[in-house]
C-alpha cells in the first residue's frame, strides 16, 4: 500500500508519517510548500503522480478564534482544500481519511455525541470542518475521524502551554466547564493506519478514552509534571473568544467498536507516556 499524508509538519501528520515509517509502508508527507491544498491543479497533478491507494487529509485551517476574522480563508483551507482532494479521490476511486472535529456539534447536553447524531456547529472553524465532511461523505471510500484536544511531539498544545506557565507563573486559571477528550496523536496514529489498511469505511470518534475538563487535564498535567501550580477553575466566561466553544465534547465510540477497532488508552495514559517523551515522568 502507498499512502500520501497532508499536513506532514503538523502534529498529526507527522506521527502518521512516523508511524507508517516503523511499520515500512509506502509513504510520501506533503505540506504547503509541497502541495498547496487550495491549488486544485497542483492537488491533481501530485496526488495523481504520486500514484497512490489512499490520501490521509490532516491539513487543516485550526486558528479557532482568527477563523471568525478570516472566514473565506478558512473555508478556503478547510472546505475547499478538502473538496479538492476528495475530486481526485473520486477520479482515482482511491481511499480519503478526513480528520474532523467535535466542533461539528453545538456543545449542548451532557449526553456524548454519536458518530451520525445531526451536526450544528458553533463556530466559523466547526462551519468548515462541517462542510468538509459533507463533501468527504459523498465519496464511496471514505472515514470520517472526528478529534478533540490534539497533542503530539511535532508543534504547540495545551501540554506545553500548562507546563510554560506552571514554571513561569506557578499559577493558572483554567477552564471548568467544558467537558471533552484529549487525543494524544502518537496512539491515534496506530488506529489511523490500521484503518486505512481495512474497508471499513464511514464516521469514527477517536481520541483517548475518558472525559476531563480543561481544568481537571491541568491538575493532572502538573500532578504528573511533579510541578507545584496553583490550579484555579473557573467557567468560559473568565476568557472571553471571538469563537464559542461547545461545553458538550464527549464523543461516543461505537463505531469504533461496531467496525472491531481498538479504543485508544486512557488520557491520563497517554499524558504520562507523553511527558516521559518530554523528559517531564512521574516518577
Amino acid at each position: 500500500m502507498k499512502i500520501l499524508v497532508t499536513g506532514v509538519k503538523g502534529q498529526l501528520g507527522y506521527d502518521i508519517v512516523r508511524e507508517c515509517h516503523e511499520r515500512n509502508i509506502d509513504v510520501i508527507g506533503v505540506d504547503i510548500d509541497e502541495m498547496d491544498i487550495t491549488n486544485p491543479k497542483q492537488v491533481q497533478e501530485v496526488i495523481t503522480q504520486s500514484n497512490v491507494n489512499a490520501v490521509i487529509h490532516c491539513a487543516a485551517w485550526t486558528a479557532v478564534d482568527k477563523a471568525e476574522d478570516e472566514v473565506e480563508m478558512c473555508r478556503k483551507v478547510n472546505y475547499e482544500g478538502t473538496q479538492n482532494i476528495a475530486n481526485v479521490c473520486h477520479e482515482l476511486d482511491i481511499k480519503m481519511m478526513y480528520f474532523s472535529t467535535d466542533y461539528v456539534f453545538d456543545g449542548q447536553g451532557e449526553i456524548p455525541w454519536k458518530e451520525y447524531d445531526e451536526r450544528h456547529p458553533l463556530n466559523i472553524y466547526g462551519q468548515t470542518k462541517c462542510e468538509g465532511e459533507e463533501v468527504v461523505e459523498q465519496l464511496k471510500k471514505h472515514f470520517i475521524i472526528r478529534i478533540s484536544w490534539v497533542f503530539g511531539m511535532n508543534g504547540h498544545n495545551f501540554i506545553k502551554t500548562m507546563l510554560r506557565l506552571g514554571k513561569e507563573k506557578g499559577k493558572v486559571s483554567v477552564v471548568a466547564d467544558q467537558i471533552g477528550s484529549p487525543t494524544y496523536t502518537y496512539d491515534l496514529s496506530k488506529l489511523v493506519v490500521d484503518m486505512i489498511q481495512t474497508e471499513e469505511y464511514g464516521k469514527y470518534h477517536a481520541t483517548n478514552e475518558g472525559f476531563c475538563s480543561w481544568y481537571e487535564f491541568a491538575c493532572e498535567i502538573f500532578k504528573q509534571a511533579h510541578l507545584e501550580v496553583d490550579v484555579t477553575p473557573v467557567d468560559s466566561l473568565a476568557f472571553p473568544a471571538k469563537a464559542t466553544r461547545p461545553k458538550n465534547s464527549k464523543m461516543s465510540k461505537e463505531e469504533l467498536d461496531k467496525h472491531g477497532f481498538e479504543r485508544l488508552p486512557s488520557w491520563q495514559d497517554a499524558l504520562s507516556r507523553y511527558l516521559k517523551l518530554l523528559n517531564i515522568s512521574d516518577k
